[in-house]
Parts: structure tokens; sequence; C-alpha cells
């Protein structure tokens, strides 16, 4: 089974301090590698707009570096939450310059726009938000179908495509890969960047879980195929498997803040 290869967090500091200390190439390099899982996995978000994998982790390569080039030590954040909106800003711009469109299905479309709407009505109704049998009961399509809709318009928009703002700084984008029972907005990227280093304390099933959806970018369809279970399994293990994450990460900012 392959892994998250996460960085030890002291290791990567020990390593910026020595860079940043002496400009160091060789040591720039091994940051560079250390964080290229980063970078593969935002670059897999965009692996829908035609180029491939590969070119796409040079050009967020580029971002990666300029990332370590400006990091500061004294910031009191985590450098995968700090490089992220550079990467994520890089690969945009060359998105743009490019000038590639967005091609979402078209039955995707506007299977979307119905969900949308019945979210809407039935968040009003019921006072919470829907589950998905009960969105599909409502646009009269299979919780499959919803699940698709949901995962592929998000996985199209996870930069906000109306923003001007050019400064890798201040992108603004969401994640919301999947849906579970009563789900809300579950995490953003910024935040899931933050979280990877919770990924060591993971049974072998939470990480192989992480590693399909997140890693190799697979549906939940296709990874429930994988493991043997339902769609709808694989939704609520995403999901209990985010929180404890995110869980571990307030307790350990907790920690660091009575330091």
């Amino acid at each position: 089974m392959a892994n998250i290869n996460v960085p030890d967090k002291k290791l990567v500091f020990e390593l910026f301090k020595k860079y940043k200390g002496t400009n160091d190439i060789q040591i720039r390099d091994r940051l560079v590698k250390l964080h290229l899982y980063l970078v593969e996995f935002l670059a897999r978000r965009f692996r829908n707009r035609g180029e491939s994998l590969e070119d796409l982790v040079q050009v967020g390569t580029i971002g990666l570096i300029k990332a370590i080039d400006r990091f500061d030590l004294g910031r009191k954040v985590e450098f995968t939450t700090y490089a992220t909106p550079t990467i994520v800003g890089t690969l945009k711009r060359h998105f743009r310059d490019q000038k590639w469109a967005i091609r979402v299905p078209r039955r995707l479309q506007e299977l979307n726009l119905q969900v949308n709407d019945a979210v809407s009505r039935l968040t009003q109704s019921l006072k919470r938000a829907p589950s998905i049998a009960e969105i599909a009961d409502e646009v009269k399509a299979s919780e499959e179908e919803i699940l698709e809709a949901m995962d592929t318009s998000k996985a199209y928009t996870l930069i906000s495509l109306d923003s001007e703002r050019s400064d890798e700084n201040d992108e603004d984008f969401t994640l919301l890969d999947f849906i579970g029972q009563e789900d809300k907005q579950l995490t953003n990227l910024n935040e899931l960047a933050s979280l990877t280093n919770a990924v060591k304390g993971l049974a072998g099933q939470e990480k192989k879980l992480l590693y399909l959806r997140f890693i190799k970018g697979l549906t939940q369809t296709e990874i429930a195929e994988i493991l043997g279970i339902s769609q709808m399994h694989v939704s609520r293990l995403l999901r209990k498997t985010l929180n404890s994450m995110r869980k571990k990460m307030i307790e350990e900012e907790r920690i660091d803040e009575q330091k």
C-alpha cells in the first residue's frame, strides 16, 4: 500500500534554519523534494484541464520554490499552509495565461444546478442540511449521480473563478470533496494542508483512504469498489478521518500557544 509521506516537522524546521542562514541550493533542493507530495496533490486538482500531471507538477514546483524562498521562520504557520496558496496561484496563472477554459459535462452542470436548488429548498423546510438520500429523492436521481455532480463541480471550482487578484497569498478557494449524511462544508484547502502533520497518527486504512481520494484522485465510488465497501461507507470514513485530523491539529495549536 502506498503512503502519504509527510516530512518530519522538526527536520523541515532545521532545514529551513540552515537554508535561511546559508542560501545553500542543495538544502533548498532537499526541501523541494520533501514537499513534492504537496505539489502533486494540488496539481491533481487541475488534471481535467488538458495537461499531463507531470507538466502540472513542474509548474507547481515553481510555486513551491517561491514559497521556500519567501517563507519566514518567524511566522506562526506551518510551511504547508503558507505554500499552498502560492502553489495554487502559480497553477492558476499558468492556465489563465494559456487561456484554458474549464469544461464540465453539460449533464453534470444541469444536475448540479438542480442539486443546488434542492439543497436550498430542503434546508429551509427541514431546518438542517439535507442528506444525500433526501437530495436524490427531491431531484429524482440516484445517490451516486448526486455525489458525482457534487464531486465533479467542486473539483473544477477549487479556486474562486471570479477573483481578479493575482497575489498568490490572496487566493480564496474551497475543497468539498465529499458529502456524507447531513454534511456541512468540511474544510478548506489551507486547513487540509495544515492537517498533513496529523497523517502520521492515522491507521493503515485511514491512510489508504486519503491516498486514494486526495493523491490518486479517485472518486468515492471507485474507492468503494477497491475496498469492497459501499460508497456511503467510504463517505462516512473520509469524514471521520478528516475530523480526527482536524481535532489533532487544533490540539497541537493549543499546546503550541501555551509554550
